[in-house]
């Protein structure tokens, strides 16, 4: 029996406002029930960044985790592209 592995995610920081902790938006494509066009969802889930790196626009990669608050479930893994300063 294998051991279950934790949901990870790649997405977008979208808000690095809180003191460690950083918003990602993660982007699916899921098919209409009727149309069977394809949508783009987003979600926005808050993870937590120990060093507070991440800025927002980089592209990023999270993972499930205890619950860290009441909105914290996943933690900053790693910053796999920097964003563009101005």
């Amino acid at each position: 029996m294998e051991k279950n592995t934790k949901k990870s995610f790649i997405g977008t920081v979208v808000s690095n406002k809180g003191d460690k902790t950083i918003i990602v938006a993660v982007d699916r494509h899921v098919k209409h029930p009727v149309l069977g066009k394809r949508i783009k969802k987003t979600t926005r889930l808050a993870a937590h960044d120990e060093t507070n790196s991440a800025n927002i626009g980089d592209k990023v990669k999270i993972v499930e985790s205890r619950p860290l608050s009441k909105t914290k479930h996943f933690y900053l893994v790693e910053i796999l592209e920097k964003a563009e300063q101005l």
